[in-house]
């Protein structure tokens, strides 16, 4: 959408976890209204139920509280570019603890609240004319801040799969199948790339497989199909599945038991 050539509303979505700020977001959108055309489509105050609703409510930009709880700004960012339309982000935040460079990703831009109409009036043409980041850029610029979530593309929708829930992350193919203890997801990630965000969880058993930590209950010996020793397996809390320690990740991950 090119604003200056259509009066076509921007359909803006508000996601912050504080009411009276979503109120004053409306209210400088009314303000913008006699030369930038825009209607809010809806709104929420978590990242989580942002995410469900965007499922069905395409919107063309997203104004994102940066600091919210559970799940931040970033993280949302994230997980809505698995949406089938997902909007253009613009932050916003109450104070400048990250640097105003690390948001300046193409179509990302960071409002300082309380937030000025014409900085708003600025972001959203930005916005709505460079369309979505892509995944890749959000990646980077929250490279500090893990998510406490993936996410998971079925049917249209997005599934939220808490961290904390995940027994192991195993690689396949190009897909890496995430285990709970209810059932199995695949996401289109790289396991080394998780491995990266989220080393203090998940330790690493074999080349393609990544267990929690905290769910490691002890080793036994593992065989092969003819009945010989083919070295130690690990159990896991929560599953059945006996899965293969590899002799190069032995020590590390024996230590975790023992230490």
């Amino acid at each position: 959408m090119t604003i200056s050539s259509s009066r076509v509303p921007i359909r803006v979505f508000l996601v912050d976890d504080e009411a009276p700020a979503r109120a004053r977001m409306k209210e400088l959108l009314g303000d913008l209204a006699m030369d930038l055309a825009t209607t809010v489509v809806g709104e929420a105050a978590n990242g989580q139920e942002a995410l469900i609703v965007l499922a069905t409510t395409p919107a063309d930009v997203a104004l994102v509280d940066v600091h919210m709880p559970e799940m931040n700004g970033l993280e949302f960012a994230r997980h809505a570019m698995q949406l089938e339309r997902p909007p253009a982000v613009i932050f916003t935040a109450a104070h400048d603890q990250y640097a105003v460079a690390a948001f300046e990703l193409n179509a990302l831009d960071y409002l300082l609240k309380p937030v000025r109409a014409v900085r708003l009036r600025a972001a959203l043409q930005k916005a709505s004319t460079s369309g979505p980041a892509h995944r890749e850029q959000f990646e980077r610029a929250s490279s500090n801040s893990p998510r406490h979530y993936l996410s998971v593309s079925e049917r249209g929708r997005i599934t939220l799969v808490p961290l904390r829930d995940i027994v192991y992350l195993r690689a396949e193919l190009k897909y890496v199948t995430v285990r709970t203890k209810e059932r199995e997801f695949l996401v289109e990630e790289s396991l080394t790339q998780l491995e990266q965000e989220f080393g203090g969880v998940f330790v690493r058993i074999h080349r393609s497989c990544l267990v929690a930590r905290r769910l490691i209950k002890g080793f036994e010996r593992a065989t092969d199909p003819d009945g010989e020793s083919a070295g130690w397996a690990v159990m896991l809390h929560g599953v059945d599945d006996r899965l293969p320690v590899s002799r190069r990740q032995w020590s590390a991950v024996k230590s975790l038991v023992t230490a």
